[in-house]
């Protein structure tokens, strides 16, 4: 059933309370630090890259890199809002972890322990030769001194910037790349493409944790993708609840035991007053 707030809170409580749950994230959570969600009013309407484009064409990178070099500024500057807070002070009420399809690592900068990256960490880059992993603030510095000719706008627009750091670029024909300090190979971030498998064991990991939720909580996703609604079926395959807090309707509506159409912020936040009582 859908249920808005103000029911919302004694709804989803009744179901988390004394039980062991995991919480399933997508975008919607990280709105209210300012990095826009893939599917709202105000997103970027653009085709996403391709694995395959990425890593079979030098143009490629260097459309996605100018772009992700200008959104990188946003995104490396996000903090943890209310809703990330609120869930990392849930581990204390029957919260076992935190399987997120964001990149943006602000659940672990929030506090939260137990939390699986199912589509990569954007803070990270990987050689796509060698395999190192290096940061990218170190990666960002050098593409600066690599390209003093871009002007970054004062302010991006919400519909300029995309939650993996994609932005809008211009001109991106003249982006100087760089090479792997290691090897000088091709850089990646490490995040999973479209188009490109999450990682089995990370998928392997995921699946474990909501073995062992009685619940699980859907915050902030439409679920359009199956990487989250696969999930969400496998919940209800066992059987068990499926709670999901998103604005607007999701793909896992249907299945869901409980809908709250609401906030994430909000709703982490009275929810865990009411657990926390």
């Amino acid at each position: 059933m859908t249920v808005a707030s103000p029911a919302a809170v004694a709804a989803a409580t009744e179901l988390l309370l004394g039980r062991r749950w995991v919480a399933l994230t997508g975008a919607g959570i990280s709105t209210d630090s300012g990095i826009p969600d893939y599917r709202g009013p105000t997103s970027v309407r653009a085709t996403p890259m391709q694995f395959n484009e990425f890593v079979g064409s030098a143009d490629a990178q260097r459309r996605y890199w100018a772009r992700s070099y200008l959104g990188w500024r946003r995104i490396g500057r996000a903090q943890p809002n209310a809703g990330h807070r609120a869930l990392a002070d849930l581990e204390r009420a029957g919260l076992a972890g935190v399987i997120t399809q964001n990149v943006d690592g602000l659940h672990s900068a929030a506090g939260s322990r137990g939390v699986i990256n199912l589509h990569g960490d954007i803070a990270s880059v990987v050689c796509l030769e060698c395999g190192d992993r290096s940061a990218r603030s170190v990666l960002q510095h050098r593409l600066a001194t690599m390209n003093p000719q871009i002007d970054e706008p004062q302010v991006l627009e919400h519909a300029e910037l995309r939650p993996d750091g994609d932005a809008v670029a211009h001109d991106w024909q003249e982006f100087r790349l760089v090479g792997c300090v290691q090897c000088g190979g091709r850089l990646k971030p490490d995040v999973v493409f479209f188009g490109e498998s999450v990682p089995k064991a990370r998928v392997e990991a995921a699946y474990a944790l909501v073995e062992r939720a009685e619940v699980l909580v859907v915050l902030g996703s439409s679920l359009t993708v199956m990487s989250g609604l696969r999930f969400v079926r496998h919940q209800v395959k066992r059987l068990q609840p499926v709670v999901i807090i998103n604005r607007g309707a999701t793909r896992g509506d249907e299945l869901a035991t409980l809908k709250i159409d609401h906030g994430c912020s909000e709703a982490l936040t009275e929810i865990r007053a009411t657990l926390s009582e």
